[in-house]
């Protein structure tokens, strides 16, 4: 076997490659992870924190991993999900006692998640990392692949059994290795801010769908007495530039109109910032030498929350792949072993980004036939406890063959 640098090279040090160097900890693996920006904890969090859903299932992965009790002080429980349809009478309620869990899910902001990892990761004793280093050029040989980086104003390469991509939407993997995609442009734009209501939220998350787009308001800050919640609504460009041109008690008057009155007067917002909406999905998720994970190898509209919690799977499934092929003593780059991870996690991917589509394209249809009939499922899902039960348990990311992390296990 030919003798490498590494045995695994991750390219991407967000969130998810991280979450793959930490679920991979302990193993006999020797990994190097590239990150473009420095590797250092963030500042402490602020008002304007972007907020993260954690599913049920991700909590099992990440205490699985051994991270979970040093984020679980900074993660907000969402005990019941509240989903309506303004102006009409469809309603579904998942509550977090009715299916035997502590939580549904957990929110947390994206500093203090990211905070987390990065204390976790810079423990590890088989972890290099390389940064601040850019990716330059990557092949993919027969028995190993070679990645150039640049640091310091110096290119050096370095070769690995496996290189993982994790680079996030715009993957420069897939750039250099003119990966295709599959792209659709939703023609539609989140619009995330922080907000205070007048009421305490109960650790409730609401999901309201909108003749614009959804609206979801995610709790924050249970035991804060500015009583936070994360906001993401959705808009056409268009809409987005108008709201995000009005003050803040204009704009809340807005929101205030789209959302209704169940946490009382909207009383405070943060920074407002916007992103265009779009699925973006690699057509390859491996090739010999290669795995995509995370937003490298799928961007999803965030409806539903799912994007981190499918990224976070593939991290659970891959890291069982590589875990049982060392140990079997395979080649961890072989096309075989990859093929076992492209194959697992192929399922969740289709059921994940079809649901997804299937709930921006239903919801913003506002024909009064369809109308009548998506009221219809509402009500049906929130009456029918098996409907309620799949779909709770879809949402927690725990339905379907699930990895060992994922179930609690360790590796």
């Amino acid at each position: 076997m030919t003798t490498t640098d590494y045995d695994i090279l991750i390219i991407g040090g967000g969130m998810v490659g991280a979450s793959l160097a930490i679920a991979l900890r302990g193993q006999p693996l020797r990994i190097g992870m590239v990150e473009a920006a420095p590797f250092r904890a963030a500042a402490q969090p602020s008002y304007d924190d972007r907020a993260i859903a954690l599913s049920q299932g991700s909590r099992r992965i990440f205490a699985a991993m051994g991270v979970w009790d040093t984020l679980a002080p900074a993660a907000t429980p969402i005990e019941r999900i509240h989903v309506s349809d303004q102006g009409h009478f469809g309603i579904t309620r998942l509550d977090a006692r009715e299916e035997g869990v502590e939580a549904l899910g957990y929110v947390i902001t994206g500093r203090a998640l990211g905070q987390g990892l990065v204390e976790q990761a810079g423990r590890l004793h088989n972890l290099d990392l390389l940064s601040p280093a850019r990716l330059c050029e990557l092949k993919l040989g027969e028995d190993h692949a070679t990645a150039v980086i640049e640091r310091d104003g110096k290119r050096e390469p370095i070769t690995s059994a496996l290189v993982v991509a994790a680079d996030g939407g715009d993957s420069s993997v897939r750039r250099l290795l003119d990966i295709p995609v599959t792209e659709k442009d939703y023609h539609q734009t989140a619009i995330i801010a922080n907000i205070t209501p007048q009421r305490p939220h109960a650790n409730v998350a609401y999901e309201r769908f909108t003749p614009h787009g959804p609206l979801a308001l995610l709790p924050l800050d249970a035991d804060d007495a500015d009583n936070r919640c994360s906001l993401v609504w959705t808009h056409d460009p268009q809409r987005t530039e108008e709201l995000l041109a009005l003050d803040d008690a204009a704009f809340l008057g807005a929101l205030q109109d789209a959302f209704g009155w169940r946490l009382g007067r909207l009383r405070k917002v943060g920074r407002r910032a916007s992103y265009p909406l779009r699925l973006v999905r690699a057509r390859e998720q491996i090739r010999p030498r290669l795995a995509l994970i995370g937003n490298a190898a799928h961007t999803l509209h965030p409806i539903a929350g799912q994007g981190f919690n499918l990224g976070l799977r593939d991290v659970a499934a891959l890291a069982q792949v590589l875990a049982d092929a060392h140990h079997g003593g395979r080649d961890l780059g072989e096309l075989t072993v990859l093929q076992d991870y492209a194959r697992w996690r192929e399922g969740d991917h289709r059921k994940v980004i079809g649901f997804t589509n299937a709930l921006v394209h239903t919801f913003s249809n506002r024909l009064p036939p369809l109308s009548i009939c998506r009221n219809l499922g509402l009500l049906a899902t929130d009456v029918v406890p098996p409907l309620k039960h799949a779909l709770a348990r879809n949402a927690m990311g725990i339905a379907g063959r699930l990895p060992r992390l994922a179930r609690g296990l360790p590796l």
